[in-house]
């Protein structure tokens, strides 16, 4: 139904004086062209409008179809206290612990600003509590030392990549990462218990599904540093255990995982040939 008149604040507005929001239209010959392998081309890739009105977001072109990428993304995380105490609860905490990932991986855009590809990843963490005492009150206190963990994996992983392009200078994008991996690893627990010393020992199979947000900026015409974060992904996870060489079982496992983790933050460089 269309209302002839409006009413706003007690006074009246005719309806045709009402402006809406046109259609955004662009000029095609207003956008910037550029030359990859030989044909001219839009900065701007064209994409289904999914809204009502367009709202004048682009995604840029950052990296075009037919192109490799060649990369190395690591991350590194480290805790290191020494006679520490935390609110007089936590006393003589001696604690080191890292971690650490290498993942070189190889890629091809099958579209402009899309890309397939296959990467490895090595993964190590160690954890050293030297002391750790722990004194509530009189009648709840203990204390645990010598106490190591360590654990090494290996994974290969298919993984694509959206990127989206900020700007007509090709220098800056964001981009969203799903992979799926494949790994094999193993970890070792030793400690102290009931004053005689525990060696456990377990295999782990893992297949999991992450998504990783991030950010590309190149440095160099053909060489790019870029930065990821792992905040979401589901996990298939198979466990054999031994302890002082003696099997205790075997489990299997599955979880998904919603939270930012930080020991997850891979940095790494990539070049597009």
């Amino acid at each position: 139904m269309v209302l002839s008149l409006l009413l706003c604040g007690g006074m009246k507005m005719n309806a045709q004086e009402v402006v809406r929001k046109d259609m955004f239209v662009m000029n095609p010959d207003s956008v910037e062209k550029v030359i990859v392998g030989g044909d001219t081309v839009s900065v701007i890739i064209p994409e289904r409008n999914f809204g009502r009105y367009h709202r004048g977001l682009f995604n840029y072109l950052i990296i075009p179809r037919g192109k490799w990428g060649f990369g190395l993304t690591a991350s590194y995380g480290e805790i290191n206290t020494e006679d520490s105490s935390i609110l007089s609860l936590l006393t003589d905490l001696d604690l080191d612990a890292k971690t650490y990932s290498i993942k070189p991986y190889i890629s091809y855009f099958i579209k402009h600003n899309q890309s397939v590809g296959l990467r490895f990843n090595y993964t190590r963490g160690v954890l050293d509590l030297g002391n750790l005492s722990v004194d509530f009150d009189e009648d709840l206190n203990f204390a645990v030392h010598d106490v190591s963990y360590y654990s090494q994996s290996y994974a290969t992983s298919i993984f694509y990549r959206n990127y989206i392009g900020i700007g007509n200078t090709r220098r800056f994008a964001i981009f969203n990462e799903v992979d799926l991996e494949f790994s094999s690893g193993s970890s070792r627990f030793r400690r102290i218990y009931n004053s005689e010393p525990k060696d456990t020992r377990t295999n782990i199979t893992k297949a999991s599904l992450n998504f990783s947000p991030g950010v590309c900026v190149f440095i160099q015409e053909y060489v790019a540093a870029t930065v990821s974060f792992g905040v979401f992904g589901l996990n298939l996870r198979k466990e054999q255990q031994w302890t002082d060489g003696i099997e205790d079982g075997s489990r299997f496992t599955s979880g998904a995982n919603f939270r930012f983790n930080i020991f997850n933050i891979n940095f790494g460089l990539m070049v597009v040939i």
